[in-house]
């Protein structure tokens, strides 16, 4: 899952939401101690997150389609792809409306803690909500752009063209694949928050 997924699986609590965000920008484990302890437990969920994702067999399905071109970035594609099918989902966002109101209310939250983001995440969100990244993980042209940005950020990646062209041949399949995943991820983190 990318940022949307770990946006709605934070299931409305802002530092779980703060946590789950910045995951990525937070190595290690010995910083987690600066952290208060509703964001350390939300970085922590987010590390649970990808790895259930990345275990699921409906990814690595999803990700034998763009390991032949992107072998160890396979996933990251996967994670961006399954925000698109997220932001077009009846079951959790009903209208385009909806999706809108709740990127907002997360950029809302993040803003709130802006102190305790990591400097690379503090640097990124401004983009992200000027380019409403969250809301537009709906569209293809969205997609595409997320596409870029991820070869962008990547060592050793040259192009997004192929990995778009494989979401879009491959559309369907991928969508099945999201449904398959997603409820098992939802109860997945519904259990962990409540250990």
């Amino acid at each position: 899952m990318n940022y949307l997924g770990h946006a709605l699986l934070s299931f409305n609590d802002p530092e779980i939401l703060a946590g789950n965000m910045i995951g990525d920008f937070v190595k290690g484990t010995l910083i987690l101690d600066s952290f208060p302890e509703g964001v350390r437990k939300g970085i922590l969920l987010h590390r649970r997150i990808d790895a259930f994702a990345d275990a699921h067999p409906a990814s690595l399905k999803a990700k034998n389609l763009f390991r032949p071109d992107y072998r160890l970035y396979a996933g990251a594609f996967v994670d961006s792809l399954y925000d698109h099918f997220l932001a077009n989902d009846p079951h959790y966002f009903p209208t385009e409306q909806s999706l809108f109101d709740f990127t907002q209310e997360a950029y809302e939250s993040l803003h709130k803690q802006e102190a305790l983001l990591p400097e690379g995440f503090r640097k990124m969100l401004p983009y992200m909500v000027q380019d409403n990244w969250l809301y537009n993980y709906r569209t293809l042209k969205g997609m595409e752009r997320s596409f870029r940005g991820l070869v962008h950020r990547a060592r050793y990646l040259e192009s997004s063209d192929k990995a778009y062209e494989i979401l879009v041949a491959h559309y369907y399949e991928l969508n099945q694949h999201y449904f398959d995943f997603i409820d098992d991820v939802v109860r997945y983190v519904k259990n962990e928050l409540n250990r």
